[in-house]
C-alpha cells in the first residue's frame, strides 16, 4: 500500500496546501483542555509499551473494539499488553470513516515514523518497533510536549487536588506551561453517594470542619485562590443536564444542611443548590479573569452491567437529548445582569444543539474581549471531519469565526497532539474550498491570518497567556 499520511493529507487544492504549509503547520500548540495526568509529566517516566500510552484509558478505541466483536478481556480485562495491542490492530482496518483510523495512522507516522496501515498481520513488527522507540529519551512525556511545540497544557483537576505536580514542574522551570483547570463537578453533585466523603476531603485540604454551607463556599473560594496561585486560567464543568432555579443563600444553606443530615432532596432543591453554587463560582472566575467552560449534554453510564464490570469512563456514555436553551440562557443572563459573566466556552455533545449554542454565544458578547462567549470546538462524538466543519460553518454563519479559539485534544494520551495538525489541515482545506468556490476571496495572506488566529493566536489572547 502506498504512503497514506502524505505532506498534503486532507488538503484538496493548491490554496489549502499553501495555507497549511505556510501559515498553520509550524505554529506552537495551546492545548487548553485535556486530561493528561500531571504526575506523569512531572515524573517523566518512560512508557513500558505502546499499549500503555495508546490504549490505557482510551474509551474511544475501546468502543470500536467492542463494536468489532472483541472480548472485554482484551479491552479492559486481564489480557497482557501485546494481546490488547493485537486486538486493536485487528480492529483498525475496519475503522474507515471513523476519525480513529486517521488518528491511528497519524500517530504511527508522527511518533514512530511508521507509514503503513496497522493490521493484525503486521501488528507484531509494529509493536516491537514502537516499543523500542519508546525507550528513547525523546519519547519521554516532557520531551513529547517539547518536541510537539506545545506551549500550554491545561489539565483537568479536582478542587481537592494538591497540585503538587504542577508546583514541581514550575519549580523545574519546565518550558511548557502546565496549568491546572478547576473542575468542581463533585462540589455540585449533591445527590451523589460520594458527596459527603468529598466534602470531608475538601475540608481536609483546607483545614476546615465543613459543617455548614458558608464554610463549604469559603473552602471552594479558598481553592480558587490556591489554583490561581498555581497558574490556573480556566474552570471546566461537565453538565449532563443544564439547570436553573432561583435560590437565595438561605435556600442553598438549608438544602446543604439537609444533605449533611442525610435527608432526601427534591429535584427543585437540587437545582436550587446547583444554581446558587455555580453562580457563586462563576462570579469568582470572573474576578480572577478565568475562562469558564461548560461541556453540555452527555448521557453517562448507560450500560449497568458494564458499569459494574469496568467502572466509569469506560466507553458506555453517549449523546443525551435534554433541552438546554432556556436554562442556559437564564443562567448566563443572571450573571450578565450583574456584570459577573466570565469569558465562557460552550461545548455541546448533541449536534442538534449546535445552532442553539452558536446563537446563545451571540447574546452575551461585550467589549471586554472579542468572542467573549465562545461556541466551543467540536467535542467527543463530534470530533471528526464532518463535526469540525459543521461547528466552524455554523459559527461562521451566525457569528464571527475570526475570533474562534480553535482546537484542543480533550485526551489522556501524550500521542494526541497530532490532532492539532488534523484540525489545522481540516481548517485550511475548508478555507481553500471556500475560496475556490468563490464564497470568499482567494487572498492567501488574508485567509492565512484567519488560519493563524484560529490555530493559535486567538487562544493565546483569550487565555491571557
Amino acid at each position: 500500500m502506498t504512503a497514506f499520511i502524505t505532506d498534503d493529507f486532507l488538503l484538496t487544492n493548491d490554496l489549502a496546501r499553501e495555507l497549511y504549509h505556510d501559515y498553520a503547520k509550524d505554529l506552537p500548540i495551546i492545548d487548553f483542555h485535556n486530561h493528561l495526568p500531571p504526575e506523569e509529566i512531572a515524573n517523566n517516566d518512560s512508557f513500558g509499551t505502546i499499549t500503555d500510552v495508546w490504549l490505557g484509558g482510551d474509551h474511544y478505541k475501546w468502543r470500536l473494539m467492542r463494536a468489532n466483536g472483541i472480548d472485554e478481556h482484551y479491552i479492559t480485562g486481564g489480557a497482557n499488553h501485546w494481546e490488547k495491542f493485537e486486538a486493536w490492530a485487528e480492529t483498525v482496518p475496519n475503522t474507515l470513516g471513523n476519525p480513529l483510523f486517521h488518528w491511528t495512522q497519524m500517530e504511527l507516522k508522527r511518533y514512530f515514523d511508521i507509514d503503513e496501515i496497522l493490521t493484525k498481520e503486521n501488528a507484531a513488527r509494529i509493536y516491537e518497533t514502537a516499543n523500542e522507540e519508546l525507550k528513547q529519551s525523546y519519547m519521554l512525556p516532557r520531551s513529547l510536549l517539547i518536541n510537539n511545540h506545545v506551549e500550554f497544557v491545561g489539565t483537568t483537576d479536582d478542587p481537592a487536588d494538591s497540585l503538587t505536580h504542577h508546583a514541581d514542574l514550575a519549580k523545574d522551570e519546565f518550558p511548557v506551561t502546565v496549568a491546572p483547570s478547576f473542575r468542581p463537578d463533585k462540589a455540585l453533585d449533591i445527590t451523589s453517594e460520594y458527596f459527603l466523603d468529598w466534602v470531608h476531603k475538601l475540608g481536609k485540604v483546607t483545614n476546615k470542619d465543613i459543617s455548614s454551607f458558608p464554610l463549604f463556599i469559603d473552602a471552594l473560594s479558598g481553592r480558587i485562590d490556591y489554583f490561581a496561585a498555581h497558574g490556573c486560567k480556566a474552570s471546566d464543568h461537565g453538565i449532563s443536564r443544564m439547570f436553573f432555579a432561583e435560590a437565595t443563600e438561605e435556600d442553598a444553606a438549608s438544602i446543604f444542611q439537609k444533605r449533611l443530615d442525610d435527608e432526601p432532596l427534591t429535584k427543585h432543591e437540587v437545582e436550587q443548590f446547583q444554581t446558587y453554587a455555580l453562580k457563586f463560582l462563576a462570579e469568582r472566575y470572573c474576578q480572577k479573569g478565568w475562562v469558564m467552560q461548560f461541556h453540555l449534554g452527555p448521557m453517562r453510564n448507560n450500560n449497568t452491567r458494564m458499569l459494574k464490570a469496568a467502572g466509569k469512563d469506560s466507553g458506555f456514555d453517549s449523546i443525551g437529548d435534554e433541552l438546554l436553551a432556556e436554562p442556559l440562557s437564564r443562567f448566563l443572563d443572571s450573571l450578565d445582569m450583574n456584570e459577573h459573566l466570565p469569558k465562557t466556552i460552550l461545548y455541546c455533545l448533541n449536534p442538534r444543539d449546535n445552532y442553539i449554542l452558536a446563537t446563545m454565544a451571540g447574546n452575551f458578547q461585550d467589549c471586554s474581549v472579542p468572542g467573549k462567549v465562545q461556541f466551543g470546538p467540536a467535542w467527543w462524538f463530534n470530533d471528526h471531519i464532518d463535526g469540525m466543519e459543521d461547528q466552524m460553518k455554523i459559527l461562521a454563519n451566525v457569528g464571527l469565526i475570526k475570533h474562534f479559539v480553535g482546537m484542543l485534544t480533550d485526551s489522556r494520551s501524550f500521542l494526541s497532539f497530532s490532532r492539532h495538525e488534523y484540525f489545522r489541515r481540516i481548517l485550511c482545506d475548508m478555507m481553500g474550498r471556500w475560496a475556490v468556490s468563490g464564497r470568499v476571496p482567494a487572498d492567501t495572506e488574508w485567509l492565512g491570518r484567519y488560519v493563524q488566529d484560529i490555530s493559535y493566536y486567538n487562544a493565546q489572547r483569550y487565555f491571557n497567556l
